[in-house]
């Protein structure tokens, strides 16, 4: 058997450090859509995603993509959306077997109710954080490991 490639001290540090932001910081913003707005942080994202849609409409299968959601957890979402008003679903007029999914003009309304409070809150517990220089450079270093979850699909 071959021995695990164990991380390094500082690898070591580098992770606990970065599952620590991707634990608490989608959690601050989950309460703080949930508390304000009725809203998940999953919620909040599939109504932004289909609001830079070309005519505010998506098929599920490339919202899941864009969310990074499977499609039974976007169905189920997407479902919750819908009995609120904020989205509806319809077949494809040139192909029946996809989906898609509308940002109706009530949830547009709602994203751009809930936006401001929702980016206060991204400011407050990361960007208020970082200093200057450390944003471009975590997007830079964030941005391989993106590129190689695009490339994995």
């Amino acid at each position: 058997m071959t021995e695990p490639r164990w991380l390094t001290p500082d690898e070591h540090t580098t992770w606990r450090t970065l599952l620590t932001v991707m634990q608490t910081v989608p959690a601050t913003l989950d309460s703080q859509l949930r508390k304000e707005h009725g809203l998940t942080l999953f919620e909040y994202y599939i109504m932004a995603m289909l609001s830079d849609s070309p005519e505010r409409t998506c098929p599920m299968s490339d919202l899941a993509l864009l969310t990074n959601g499977s499609l039974s957890r976007l169905s189920h979402a997407v479902e919750k959306l819908e009995r609120r008003g904020w989205v509806t679903r319809s077949r494809h007029p040139e192909d029946g077997r996809t989906t898609l999914t509308t940002l109706e003009d009530a949830g547009q309304e709602m994203l751009t109710t809930a936006a401001p409070a929702h980016v206060e809150e991204v400011r407050r517990v990361l960007f208020d954080r970082l200093g200057p220089g450390q944003v471009a450079a975590l997007r830079e270093a964030l941005a391989p490991v993106v590129e190689g979850q695009c490339q994995g699909r």
